[in-house]
């Protein structure tokens, strides 16, 4: 192989600072590669052929694009940049499964993912391994630069963000197909029914807010900085099926004082009129083991910002705010553990009971992701990376809003308290629920 190229600071990482990064154990880094490649493949292996291909709705994608697209970030910001006179796999790739970075060049259309018959399944599982091969070589040495580590570490995160996306994006294709196909087949364990809703109080006064340490984070999580809180209260878990009922059973889908405009609006124009997956019955609910009997004391899922807010009004509470939850997942004692990708359940659980006490807050992280009532802005002195790793998040910074602690589809240890994900307000088909705050 080539000589490695010492990539440029500002595009190594977005958390680069004055100071080069020291080198990184390669046995360490291929080990996480590795692990992290083989997993996105295992997602794969309940699907049939025909299922790798079809795209549901614009937001989602085919099984097949994430596996080449994944691979294609390693070969394009990895691999590339790393190795004098680099030969792409094929050329036609590199537009193919470019995802939005305009800075690499043209790329197919999202909403057209799902009429890529070609290449093959076969085809693009060999182009994984070609890559995989390639990065092998790259990571047989004792050690690896720093700049270097630091964008293979991003890729490996990248690659655990698309291994969520692929099973959310799996469960919305067998969701509109009649047959209503079970992506596993395994049984629903009982849980004992979880405990009262109450609410912890949290201090006003100055917090810091952001990533710290040396671990990786992304660049949204940064730079660290101090905010000042008035006193609030924070729900101790998450609302559950069986709770949000009550506001479906008292005409909350059909009250316009619940909802913001823009939420009403998204009402009567999509028939909203209960969450994403629930039968018409309100009695099932499809997962992805197939239909099943809606868990009442399991946490709320599939429902948009404007179903959360609605909620929230209707029980004469709000959402909490982005920087509210963080002080309170990092400082009210709630557990960095939940029910993530590899507890194999695949659906968010009921909470259990904490031997903290009454007020001990549950579930911050795992089962569903929490919508904040936060707009995704940078925060005070943020910059974007130069080139091409600078499109990975800033440019997102306007009309989402931000969604915190992980779900039972992300792989665990990629989340923490400061971890910033984002979607646009009417987004249902991740694994999005809410958790009750008042002042």
């Amino acid at each position: 192989m080539a000589s490695i190229i010492e990539l440029d600071r500002q595009q190594a990482h977005s958390r680069v600072t004055e100071a080069a990064p020291a080198p990184v154990s390669a046995a360490t880094l291929a080990e996480a590669y590795a692990t992290v490649r083989a997993a996105t493949v295992a997602l794969c292996a309940p699907l049939e052929i025909e299922d790798y291909v079809v795209q549901s709705m614009p937001d989602a994608s085919p099984s097949k694009w994430h596996l080449a697209h994944t691979s294609w970030f390693f070969e394009e910001l990895v691999l590339q940049q790393a190795l004098r006179d680099y030969r792409f796999h094929d050329q036609r790739y590199r537009y193919l499964f470019n995802s939005y970075y305009n800075t690499l060049g043209r790329m197919h259309s999202r909403q057209r993912r799902g009429l890529l018959s070609r290449p093959t399944v076969k085809q693009v599982l060999a182009y994984r391994a070609s890559i995989d091969e390639r990065i092998g070589e790259l990571l047989s040495g004792t050690s690896v630069p720093g700049a270097l580590a630091a964008v293979i570490t991003l890729g490996l995160n990248h690659e655990q963000q698309h291994q969520e996306l692929i099973l959310t994006d799996i469960k919305h294709l067998f969701s509109v197909n009649p047959l209503r196909p079970a992506y596993v087949q395994r049984c629903r364990p009982a849980f004992p029914c979880p405990p009262p809703l109450a609410y912890t109080e949290l201090p006003a006064g100055l917090f810091e807010i952001g990533h710290t340490g040396a671990d990786f984070c992304f660049d949204n999580e940064l730079p660290r900085h101090r905010v000042y809180l008035e006193p609030f209260r924070l729900a101790t878990r998450p609302i559950t099926n069986g709770e949000f009922l009550e506001f479906i059973r008292d005409g909350g889908y059909r009250r316009a004082q619940c909802w913001l405009s823009d939420g009403w609006v998204s009402v009567r124009r999509e028939g909203w009129r209960r969450p994403l997956y629930w039968s018409a019955s309100l009695e099932e609910e499809f997962t992805l083991g197939g239909v099943r009997e809606l868990d009442r004391h399991a946490p709320l899922c599939h429902v948009s910002y404007y179903e959360a807010d609605a909620f929230a009004r209707w029980a004469g509470k709000r959402l909490p705010s982005e920087l509210e939850w963080e002080c309170a997942a990092a400082g009210g004692g709630a557990p960095q553990e939940g029910n993530f990708l590899q507890s194999g359940h695949l659906e968010p659980r009921p909470a259990a009971a904490h031997a903290g006490g009454p007020t001990q807050l549950l579930q911050m992280f795992g089962d569903v992701w929490e919508w904040t009532r936060s707009a995704y802005c940078p925060y005070p002195g943020y910059t974007a990376t130069a080139g091409a790793l600078g499109e990975y998040n800033g440019k997102f910074m306007v009309n989402q809003l931000v969604l915190r602690g992980g779900s039972c589809a992300t792989p665990r240890g990629h989340v923490r308290a400061s971890y910033r994900n984002f979607f646009n307000p009417a987004a249902r088909w991740q694994f999005s629920g809410l958790r009750l705050a008042s002042d």
